[in-house]
């Protein structure tokens, strides 16, 4: 059974992509779905967090293309006000050309962190007038249907990452 089954966690959303395009979270439907909530200006959590996502599925996709072929992974951004859609969309593509980077209104981005039960908050203004996002780093797996079923291993490194999306992904 997935660790996170019948957990409240997800729901819709409208955010955009990097081109300013409406997206959904029912866009994503009949694919499973990898989701990161991070910022761009992130300067180790989110890149690296991020990046053994990326290099997990991609090691999947050595093992069994197939299945690999079934996730979606999705960055959604917590810092709004910095992360344009060519900001976030700059991002993703440091990592993935896969990756989906969305980012939306602050009002859109708190509904969504709210349904998928995501922490974050603007730190404390930085010489300079930069200040950094705390957020919660998890990168959450879910099913075709959209619903939840298992946190992936990012703090174990991208080995951990591609053995619990095999596990979970069929």
């Amino acid at each position: 059974m997935p660790p996170l089954q019948g957990a409240d966690i997800g729901g819709e959303f409208e955010l955009v992509d990097k081109n300013g395009k409406s997206v959904r979270w029912s866009d994503f439907d009949g694919k499973y779905r990898t989701v990161y909530f991070g910022f761009t200006y992130c300067p180790d959590v989110c890149p690296t967090d991020v990046q053994r996502a990326m290099r997990g599925l991609k090691q999947l996709a050595q093992a069994d293309p197939g299945k690999a072929a079934k996730i979606q992974p999705i960055f959604i951004s917590v810092d709004p006000e910095r992360d344009t859609p060519e900001a976030v969309g700059q991002f993703t593509a440091a990592f993935s050309d896969d990756l989906v980077g969305l980012t939306g209104t602050p009002e859109q981005v708190k509904a969504v962190a709210d349904a998928f039960r995501v922490y974050y908050e603007r730190g404390e203004e930085q010489d300079g007038g930069g200040y950094l996002v705390n957020h919660s780093a998890i990168t959450y797996l879910f099913g075709p249907k959209g619903e939840p079923l298992a946190t992936l291993p990012t703090d174990q490194g991208p080995e951990a990452v591609a053995a619990e999306l095999a596990k979970w992904v069929n």
